[in-house]
């Protein structure tokens, strides 16, 4: 399950919520805690680099950097569309809502490996830490933005106090992610090992958190199903991805 060449590397995860505004939002602040207490129970080493707090409640975009022994192995079953169908909690009228998120996951990769970045392809932005950020976030005037312009591939970090730091993160993230993004192209089953990034919406989910008007949690590629909702949600989420794992590992063995 776990023989990929990076499989034993840490893992850059980065979550954006999908279509519906605060709803989305919140499902994907709910997505964040579960995966920090999936670090907990771990004993992952998690830090949140980046945060955009959204406008009524949750989060516009989250980066975590993951430290471990093969993190970026088990947390790559995680990349896709997660889909969630509750009442909401900001709807007076309490109807049910359908919310989808984004988790996207590459490995963090070592200084020695090669991956050329000309600094006249990068725009570098500085600006002040905004948002209710509350314990994800150090308040500064030192945040800084990244955008490699060939690929449009933007990074940013606001977690520490210092400019410099801050730049020094940014950019080992946008060297993992143009490391992952070449092998991507490299790779002819890239869909399979990675997940597609389809259309953050209905029909591309790949796994339902059913909170009403049943109890229950659906992995479509899968099928594996668990109807202790609560449990999952707080970071119980090996199950998911072993299954996932074994998944890949069959269809590897047999293409």
């Amino acid at each position: 399950m776990l023989s990929g060449e990076d499989d034993p590397r840490g893992a850059i995860l980065t979550i954006h919520p999908g279509a519906g505004g605060t709803e989305s939002q919140d499902w994907a602040e709910m997505l964040l805690r579960l995966y920090l207490r999936w670090c907990e129970r771990r004993g992952y080493h998690k830090e949140i680099v980046e945060y955009q707090a959204g406008e009524e409640a949750g989060l516009k975009s989250a980066t975590v950097t993951v430290e471990g022994d093969f993190a970026y192995g088990y947390l790559k079953a995680e990349s896709g569309v997660h889909r969630l169908v509750r009442i909401s909690p900001f709807d007076a009228n309490k109807r049910r809502h359908t919310s989808f998120a984004s988790v996207f996951v590459v490995p963090e990769i070592e200084d020695d490996i090669e991956v050329e970045i000309d600094e006249n392809d990068l725009r570098i932005d500085t600006y002040r830490s905004s948002g209710a950020g509350g314990q994800h976030v150090n308040v500064t005037d030192s945040a800084v933005r990244i955008t490699h312009i060939p690929t449009g591939v933007v990074v940013t970090c606001q977690n520490e106090r210092s400019q410099h730091k801050n730049r020094a993160t940014a950019m080992k993230i946008l060297r993992a992610r143009l490391y992952e993004r070449a092998r991507r192209e490299q790779e002819e089953r890239q869909a399979a090992l990675h997940g597609s990034k389809k259309e953050i919406a209905w029909g591309s989910q790949i796994r339902s958190y059913v909170l009403h008007p049943y109890r229950m949690i659906k992995d479509h590629r899968t099928s594996v199903e668990v109807g202790d909702v609560d449990r999952v949600l707080d970071g119980d989420l090996d199950e998911f991805i072993e299954a996932e794992l074994l998944r890949r590992s069959k269809d590897n063995n047999t293409s």
